[in-house]
């Protein structure tokens, strides 16, 4: 991914020295031209195209805005309840995620939406325990991470 983004810069300083056109307008055509070429020469170049990655780290910050979101009006509607019934509770989430790296970055994601707090990491880095607010179906908790964040996470990072 960093060869790709060194030799599209180049690309574009190339076509900005080229054209004798010392501008920001004239880099960012440059910079252009070079996303395409490497698009056309993807076969030569190792690695999948770095914009791939980069669109599918916008689409997972996206995602956690969504969610954010979802969960600040569902935190909402419980605290103005007058009577909340809600159940909290600590589960195990399966997690598939392999590195260290994708396993923080989850559980920061959970940690970072309200109503759900990361409270430890099983010893072999196979489960997560997640306290939340209000559990109301295990499996539907657990379905509803593994289907958002960690779906996303592994599209950023394989």
């Amino acid at each position: 991914m960093t060869f790709q983004i060194i030799i599209n810069l180049i690309i574009a300083f190339m076509w900005m020295f080229l054209s004798e056109a010392y501008s920001v307008t004239n880099f960012f055509a440059g910079y252009l031209l070079g996303v395409l070429l490497l698009l056309l020469l993807n076969r030569f170049v190792p690695d999948t195209f770095y914009l791939r990655r980069f669109i599918k780290i916008i689409s997972l910050i996206f995602l956690f805005i969504k969610e954010l979101i979802s969960s600040n009006i569902d935190i909402v509607k419980v605290v103005y309840t007058p009577k909340p019934n809600v159940e909290p509770g600590i589960f195990a989430l399966p997690i598939d995620l392999k590195s260290n790296w994708e396993i923080t970055l989850l559980a920061n994601l959970i940690t970072l939406t309200p109503g759900t707090l990361s409270v430890a990491i099983s010893n072999d880095n196979t489960q997560l325990f997640i306290h939340a607010m209000d559990i109301d179906d295990t499996e539907e908790s657990i379905n509803s991470i593994k289907d958002t964040f960690e779906k996303a996470i592994m599209e950023v990072t394989r």
